[in-house]
């Protein structure tokens, strides 16, 4: 069974740093898409950054400049440097993962439950 477990949220003050984790446990015959969400209650989950196996990124606008997305294929896991965070940072972030199980074809769509950041002004 494939999981997504993230880690490395919690309260910051504004301006601070905090640095996510997400790790995918499972057999995996390879991860295509590796992906940050920011979930805020009210609002739509928003794309806030993508990485590809070939370690091509994309940022949202809102982040760039202050946020870095990267992944250890080895260990499977990506990373969301959040530097310079703002009150409007807060929300749920989830990873996502567009992978292809051992044994199987075709990629699958794959979430994490997601890690609060809360940023304080």
């Amino acid at each position: 069974q494939v999981q997504l477990v993230e880690s490395g949220g919690g309260l910051v003050q504004a301006g601070g740093s905090l640095r996510l984790s997400c790790v995918a446990s499972g057999s995996l015959r390879r991860i295509d898409f590796m992906r940050w969400y920011r979930q805020v209650p009210g609002e739509q989950r928003e794309l806030v950054a993508a990485i590809t196996a070939s370690g091509s990124t994309d940022l949202a606008d809102s982040v760039k400049g202050r946020f870095t997305i990267s992944r250890d294929n080895a260990s499977k896991t990506v990373y969301l440097e959040m530097n310079s965070l703002k009150p409007e940072d807060t929300g749920v972030y989830s990873c996502n993962a567009i992978a292809v199980p051992m044994g199987k074809a075709n990629p699958r769509n794959y979430w994490g439950l997601g890690t609060q950041v809360t940023v304080s002004s």
